[in-house]
């Protein structure tokens, strides 16, 4: 038997008090997603999430807790995505993100592919944390 070797990564959720999302468009495929990137190995988890929101977005963040754990099972990366609220800084692109905004949940379903924008949206509706698998584009039904 092989053991299969994952990457993990992680990503924020960030909400403003309006409910608007912070999302990037990212500059290598052009697609929008939630800030995040891999988790260094000395790193935790949470302090990851604020570090990779920072360095993609400039926007500082407090993180509040983790909403979703979610697996591509194409690419065998596994993500968590941790609710965040906006505590400083300001707005600006980075070598990875072509674009910084804050959307509404409804610009984020019509914008995402559905197996990033179920990350924002369960952040936002609450409970969990939630456990998906994904192939990259779209949620796998549970079996």
């Amino acid at each position: 038997m092989s053991e299969a070797l994952h990457s993990v990564s992680v990503a924020g959720a960030v909400v403003r008090g309006d409910g608007r999302v912070l999302v990037i468009q990212r500059a290598d495929n052009g697609r929008w997603e939630l800030p995040g990137g891999v988790l260094e190995a000395a790193e935790a988890p949470e302090e990851g999430a604020r570090r990779e929101v920072l360095e993609e977005t400039g926007i500082l963040v407090s993180v509040e807790r983790l909403t979703g754990v979610y697996k591509n099972m194409t690419r065998a990366i596994v993500a968590l995505v941790f609710r965040c609220r906006p505590v400083g800084g300001v707005e600006r692109v980075s070598d990875e993100s072509a674009a910084v905004a804050w959307m509404t949940p409804q610009e984020v379903v019509s914008s995402m592919d559905e197996a990033y924008a179920v990350r924002l949206l369960d952040a936002i509706r609450g409970g969990g944390p939630h456990v998906r698998a994904h192939d990259g584009r779209r949620l796998i039904a549970a079996s």
